[in-house]
């Protein structure tokens, strides 16, 4: 049954509602903003260290937008993403500059998101049969 709490931190994509290539999906029980097709940001109204906004982003981009948004740091869990926690005293401030950043197209945040496999893909070796719980004959 999905869950009927709504993530406190949507507030943050409002800024995103206008721009024709927004979408937000749920992405492991967080909400994830994607602008023009890369992943961009994720906010995570969960228990710590999935509560705050991750910036989605490489390695190679950490020096350079930690040292224009001190309060950003590395994720704990995702190394490969920059974090500010939702009680961190400037995140509201930073969630702002973040957003205007997304919306400037800046090149060091967002990431292009991995394809999906299909659900119902056929493992190599499988013949392909569906199991089924019924005693009748197919």
């Amino acid at each position: 049954m999905p869950s009927k709490i709504r993530n406190s931190l949507l507030w943050i994509f409002d800024a995103f509602e206008r721009e024709p290539g927004y979408v937000c999906k749920a992405m492991f029980g967080c909400d994830a903003a994607y602008l023009d097709g890369l992943l961009c940001l994720v906010a995570a109204d969960r228990d710590a260290p999935f509560n705050g906004l991750l910036v989605c982003t490489s390695k190679d981009h950490h020096a350079a937008l930690i040292a224009q948004i001190p309060a950003l740091r590395p994720h704990p869990v995702l190394g490969k993403w920059l974090y500010v926690p939702q009680a961190d005293p400037a995140f509201e401030d930073t969630a702002a500059l973040l957003t205007a950043r997304v919306l400037a197209r800046d090149a060091r945040i967002g990431v292009e998101p991995k394809p999906r496999k299909p659900r119902n893909a056929v493992k190599p070796g499988k013949t392909g049969k569906r199991r089924t719980n019924s005693l009748l004959p197919e």
